[in-house]
């Protein structure tokens, strides 16, 4: 069975999508753009402040699923230009500690709304690791 999980602390979805899904004790997040969600609009016109907001809108939507960052198992990243690749992995190691989550990132010919960036995670309920 799947669950709808959505908050106000993060960006309405902008299509026939759901910001998350659970199903069992994983977690499916649909990818984050750096908007803002009180104003709708991208925080900034930098890659590296993007990114910043992508990962409060992350934490936000995690949050409601109650889980968090240190529950992530993988990741993609998508980036607008593969010259911001260094500047995003940058941010991006300030989030996670090891063990890190696995991930993936591509260099896409446009993202949402001209985005700079987007990054779509997969969190487990680390419970169910328990032996």
């Amino acid at each position: 069975m799947k669950q709808s999980i959505s908050t106000k602390n993060a960006p309405a979805a902008i299509g026939p999508y759901s910001q998350a899904i659970k199903a069992g004790d994983f977690v499916f997040l649909s990818g984050q753009l750096g908007i803002n969600p009180e104003t709708g609009e991208f925080v900034s016109t930098a890659v590296a402040e993007q990114t910043e907001q992508v990962f409060k809108n992350i934490r936000a939507v995690l949050a409601e699923a109650g889980l968090s960052l240190e529950q992530v198992v993988k990741t993609t990243v998508f980036l607008a230009d593969i010259g911001d690749f260094a500047t995003v992995n940058e941010v991006y190691a300030g989030h996670f500690t090891a063990p890190y989550p696995a991930r993936s990132a591509f260099a896409v010919k446009t993202l949402p709304k001209n985005a700079l960036v987007e990054i779509e995670v997969i969190a487990c309920n680390t419970e169910s690791f328990s032996a």
